[in-house]
């Protein structure tokens, strides 16, 4: 594990507890987080597949949309290989560099997407409440700035958070979690981490409420622009063209609100991890069969291929 120096440890590999220790237990979900795994590679990749080698989809929602599913798929693997090989072996260790490695990189994955969800609920409030000017104002320029953008604030926050949890003396290596997670990584420091546990709330904070701000703002201007419009018709596609993008925001913002703003109980820890398997595994699932099973367009592109 480490060498101990006045009752603190110098971690050099972390044991992680994971989310069962029955062996029945552990090969079910094997097989059922393989099977969502598989589905979150194939579908991401497929979108951004449809999305690149289409013309006609070459528009901002779209772009939007094909970095969505990359940043799924990136933040899928950064996650789902290492749970999936834990669940079949009995030592269930990963290298501290790793596990720096991996909290850095779900971190700004996800701070990335909640940010990028933000952009995108403006690209459809530009949409529905300036649709004459909407190629004007949402040129390649911005959208290539709102990603740089987005990318930059997820991974610069994703860096700070990292730091203040790792230079943290360590009392023992036992983390009680299927991955490397801020809240679970604190719980083994040997000092005081009432500034840390502020400094995490603060950045989640901020993650969270910022780009939620923007959307709803966007929102709140979108359902005012849609009670104007006269015919049922034009209110259902104004609406339809936020939907898939409104049902995603509710999944990823409320699964985060609950775990990191939430009350704190005895088995928060449980919950937690329920939670980060959630978004983890089963968002960036989700998301790709949201947008395709919503979106007309996808499917009839899809079948040309």
């Amino acid at each position: 594990m480490g060498q101990s120096i006045n009752n603190q440890t110098w971690v050099t590999e972390f044991i992680l507890l994971g989310l069962s220790s029955d062996w029945g237990t552990q090969v079910f979900l094997f097989v059922l987080i393989l099977a969502m795994y598989l589905v979150t590679s194939v579908g991401n990749s497929l979108i951004i597949l449809l999305i690149r080698l289409d013309s006609r989809l070459q528009t901002p929602m779209y772009f939007f949309l094909s970095v969505l599913s990359l940043v799924d798929l990136c933040y899928g693997n950064s996650v789902a290989p290492q749970m999936l090989a834990h669940l079949l072996s009995a030592h269930k260790c990963i290298p501290f560099h790793s596990c720096v490695l991996q909290l850095y990189t779900s971190l700004a994955l996800g701070g990335s997407e909640f940010f990028l969800l933000g952009a995108m609920a403006y690209d459809r409030y530009v949409a529905v409440c300036h649709p004459l000017h909407y190629t004007v104002i949402m040129h390649e320029g911005l959208c290539l700035g709102l990603v740089a953008g987005c990318l930059v604030a997820g991974f610069s926050n994703s860096l700070m958070e990292t730091i203040i949890t790792f230079r943290l003396p360590l009392c023992h290596n036992v983390i009680n979690h299927f991955a490397c997670e801020t809240l679970a990584v604190l719980r083994l420091a040997c000092v005081d981490i009432s500034f840390n546990q502020v400094m995490v709330a603060l950045s989640g904070f901020l993650v969270i409420m910022l780009p939620c701000s923007l959307v709803l703002f966007s929102y709140a201007r979108i359902v005012a622009a849609i009670l104007h419009i006269r015919s049922t018709q034009g209110r259902r596609k104004a609406f339809g063209t936020c939907a898939s993008h409104l049902t995603v925001v509710c999944m990823c913002f409320g699964a985060t609100v609950f775990t990191y703003l939430g009350p704190r109980s005895a088995s928060s820890v449980e919950k937690e991890k329920m939670v980060a398997l959630f978004y983890a595994v089963v968002a960036p699932m989700l998301n790709p069969l949201i947008y395709s099973l919503r979106n007309r367009k996808l499917w009839l592109r899809s079948g040309n291929f």
